[in-house]
């Protein structure tokens, strides 16, 4: 679920912590992926008339289709993918799986209710929130990773947190994720839309949490403290808070702490749920178990493919197309090689120039174009001047 309203939050108050831009923009970085929320999004994204791809044998294969060819777009733009799985979710998080468990069991029961006697629109919509993760999932898209030389991580807990760990420790360039709780987990660049398909035309928001702290005018605390309130993964929102009444409170009363002892003191509207252990959540968000980034399990390594077990895997058992996947195993090997050209800014870091240096450059270009524009009203004039000369007969 990640953070609610926390994007918008960022928009209104901090816009010039994300930048757009193009997929290629980000040549020659390593990413971190969330795994499992990527592959939530094939299985609702990928799909034929409105149902998931099928093998001959009725085995699911969106989240295979969505993984091999975006991990593809990935790699050719230039970009070394790793993806991290879910491990086991935090005991805290135990509550909000099993509302989710609930609201899927009853989307599943209103799909089957639509089938009988909805609109093919109904279906979709209660189908689309039916899906879920599996181990087979997970699994299947293991073994297809590591067919395609991509390496892959399981995080002890929070895919998101081992993310961030991994942008933090310098191990890659930023974490993505469509999940906002990314940047309360402290990952330094977040970024979203990495893995959605080039027809949606979206752009790719690169997200940095030191302009998001600046502009909310927010230490690292005060922020995991805002989007606790503003509602996570593991706490029940408190009614009647929205978005711009969180901002406000964490900034009249600095933290969690003194909110509550204000609607503990307010006799207004605003009630606490019956158990809201915020200190715990906040700890999970400081705190999170996850493998240090200098943990030898954390030196990846990007191989060449397998194009031999990639079409024993997808063709023969998946009952993908065999040119396709012939095709896109050559040009992932391909692109791994030339991969190995790494971005600049990675080896050398800019030297802040002085006064007196910016002033001579900025005094180069002055001259520069003040030289061009001279130029050009010497030849707008030599021009006029040949136009208006009478011409000899012959």
């Amino acid at each position: 679920m990640g953070i609610k309203h926390l994007h918008q939050l960022i928009q209104e108050h901090a816009p010039a912590a994300v930048k757009q831009g193009e997929i290629k923009n980000q040549f020659g970085r390593k990413v971190a992926i969330d795994a499992s929320m990527s592959i939530y999004s094939f299985l609702i994204a990928v799909r034929s008339d409105g149902q998931q791809l099928m093998s001959d044998t009725g085995e699911t294969t969106s989240h295979l289709m969505g993984l091999f060819y975006r991990t593809l777009r990935m790699v050719e733009n230039g970009i070394k993918p790793l993806y991290v799985f879910d491990g086991a979710p935090p005991k805290l998080k135990s509550g909000e799986l099993a509302k989710r468990f609930q609201r899927k069991s009853e989307a599943h029961a209103a799909a089957e209710e639509a089938k009988e006697t909805g609109t093919a629109e109904d279906v979709e919509k209660f189908s689309r929130r039916t899906v879920r993760v599996t181990r087979e999932h997970n699994e299947e898209c293991q073994r297809l990773l590591k067919l395609m030389g991509i390496p892959y991580i399981v995080a002890p807990t929070e895919a998101e947190a081992q993310c961030a760990e991994l942008a933090r420790g310098g191990k890659v360039y930023a974490a993505a994720s469509e999940d906002m709780d990314t940047l309360t987990f402290n990952t330094p660049i977040l970024l979203r839309h990495l893995t959605f398909s080039e027809q949606r035309k979206e752009p790719i928001l690169e997200i940095h949490l030191d302009k998001v702290l600046e502009g909310l005018g927010m230490e690292r605390n005060q922020f995991i403290d805002l989007c606790i309130l503003l509602g996570c993964d593991y706490l029940d929102p408190i009614k009647g808070i929205g978005p711009s009444t969180a901002l406000k409170l964490i900034r009249d009363h600095k933290d969690l702490e003194g909110v509550v002892e204000h609607i503990k003191n307010d006799q207004k509207k605003l009630a606490l749920p019956e158990d809201w252990p915020f200190a715990d959540a906040r700890l999970l968000f400081l705190q999170p178990d996850v493998r240090s980034s200098d943990d030898p399990e954390c030196d990846f390594k990007w191989e060449a493919p397998d194009i031999e077990g990639l079409v024993k895997f997808l063709v023969e058992e998946k009952h993908f197309n065999e040119d396709r996947v012939r095709n896109g195993a050559a040009k992932l090997q391909k692109n791994m090689k030339s991969a190995q050209q790494s971005r600049l800014e990675g080896f050398f870091k800019p030297i802040e120039k002085t006064a007196e240096e910016k002033a001579s450059l900025k005094r180069k270009a002055d001259e520069k174009l003040s030289e061009k524009k001279k130029k050009q009203k010497e030849d707008a004039k030599a021009k006029k001047q040949a136009k208006a000369k009478p011409r000899t007969a012959a």
